[in-house]
């Protein structure tokens, strides 16, 4: 894959057991508001976006025990879960991870939260960190 592809950091995912301690801990100790929140039932999970430049630190915590969040939690405890990054095309991008011979979470590009178009490149593929594309949508 010779262009690239990425064009900036969207976000840093962290997972937490408690979303509102969280989200407390960043206003009191590093002075950051949220400025998105939102339930995301497809993928089981809560978000609380917190803006830092032109990217966001992304608080997760999982709204069902079946959630990959609440099985991240589980097995790995609180902490990084992903680095998701900004694409034009999701779908073109996907393709090529795909046509690299990478192992994909997601054969197509799929809604995600903020009305981005998402997909997620397996771990296995990446250097034991899971990734995110995401593509803003008008």
């Amino acid at each position: 894959m010779s262009d690239q592809l990425l064009t900036e950091i969207d976000h840093v995912a962290i997972a937490v057991r408690d979303l509102e301690a969280a989200v407390a801990w960043y206003a009191d100790v590093l002075g950051a508001a949220v400025v998105h929140r939102e339930v995301v039932h497809s993928d089981g999970v809560e978000e609380a976006l917190i803006a830092v430049a032109e990217s966001y630190v992304q608080l997760l915590t999982p709204t069902t025990d079946s959630s990959p969040v609440a099985r991240f939690l589980a097995s790995r405890g609180e902490g990084l879960h992903h680095v998701a990054y900004r694409v034009a095309d999701c779908a073109r991008a996907l393709e090529a991870v795909k046509a690299s011979g990478a192992r994909v979470v997601d054969q197509v590009p799929r809604p995600g939260s903020r009305g981005t178009t998402v997909a997620f490149v397996h771990p296995s593929a990446s250097f034991g960190t899971l990734i995110e594309l995401v593509q803003a949508n008008p």
